[in-house]
């Protein structure tokens, strides 16, 4: 019984052609999201900003511009109001009140006075400032402590080229999902810092099935030139690949079409890191190899026989 590949078996596409578009392109996209993220910032949503969050749904399609019109009367500084999914659906952010609990609730009890006993509230919650700062302070160390065992195992596990060289196209990853999340504005919240997290433990995986293939190669081809050495691996494990991230994209998207608003920002990301993951594994992680000058004497297999191709 023959299966069925997406790819055909033998193929020599010459990936590493393009490694200096690739790796160019890649540069200035990061260096852009720097910049973006500096200048731009990122809409933070209520776990990092602290503040109110009042979801409601109305018996019909909401008033967004009534709605504004009401609560701005209750000068509670700094309030946000959109349509959330499905326009009964309504969004309301009101920024942190001073004081402490007791001032906050009675935001909030405003809010519903205003709006009255028509509307359906769904979700109400509350960060403060000391909680969201926490939780700014958690998520950068998650992700970095995250980056560092990473390197630290592919360290381990090969050499240290394929450490710096997976560490490379996880920041690439992890600095382009920041950078698209501040050109679109999408909410950046703990979900997100999560979906980050999952990419980078996606992208791992994949840039490590082609580094185990490069070290295999490595020890049977030892007189191979490097680059024809990795566009053999890539190739021996694009079918690999593309299936792997075909099957991953289908779910992400049935989650995001269908998920409801709540995970959208969520799924989106990881669609967006699913992407760029595979793309980072073919044109970063591997070209970089050829920069940081593998040494093919760390694999070498005495006892193997020598081969060229």
């Amino acid at each position: 019984m023959r299966l069925v590949s997406l790819v055909p078996v033998g193929t020599k596409v010459n990936f590493l052609r393009f490694r200096q578009i690739g790796m160019g392109l890649s540069l200035v996209l990061c260096l852009a999201s720097a910049v973006l993220f500096m200048t731009k910032g990122l809409n933070y949503g209520i776990d990092f900003q602290g503040g109110i969050l009042i979801e409601v749904r109305t018996s019909g399609p909401a008033n967004i511009g009534q709605i504004r019109g009401q609560i701005s009367k209750l000068e509670l500084g700094n309030i946000e109001i959109q349509e959330f999914g499905k326009p009964t659906d309504v969004l309301i952010r009101v920024e942190r009140q001073p004081g402490g609990a007791k001032e906050q609730n009675k935001a909030v009890e405003k809010v519903k006075s205003t709006l009255g006993s028509d509307v359906d509230y769904r979700r109400i919650e509350f960060v403060g400032p000391k909680v969201s700062g926490e939780l700014v302070e958690a998520g950068i160390t998650a992700v970095l402590l995250a980056l560092a065992a990473m390197l630290l195992y592919i360290w381990f596990r090969f050499e240290w080229q394929f450490g710096v060289g997976a560490v490379v196209a996880l920041v690439h990853d992890v600095l382009l999902t920041i950078g698209v999340f501040s050109i679109l504005g999408l909410e950046f919240n703990l979900s997100t810092v999560a979906a980050i997290l999952t990419i980078a433990g996606y992208s791992i995986n994949d840039t490590v099935v082609v580094y185990d293939r490069v070290r295999e190669n490595l020890r049977k081809y030892k007189v191979m030139e490097l680059i024809e050495l990795l566009n053999l691996s890539l190739n021996d494990t694009l079918s690999r690949t593309l299936l792997t991230s075909i099957t991953t994209l289908l779910a992400l998207f049935i989650l995001y079409f269908f998920g409801g608003e709540v995970l959208k920002g969520f799924s989106f990301a990881l669609i967006w890191g699913v992407l760029i993951g595979t793309y980072s594994s073919l044109m970063v992680a591997t070209p970089l190899l050829i920069q940081m000058r593998l040494r093919r004497s760390a694999f070498s297999n005495e006892d193997g026989k020598v081969s060229t191709s």
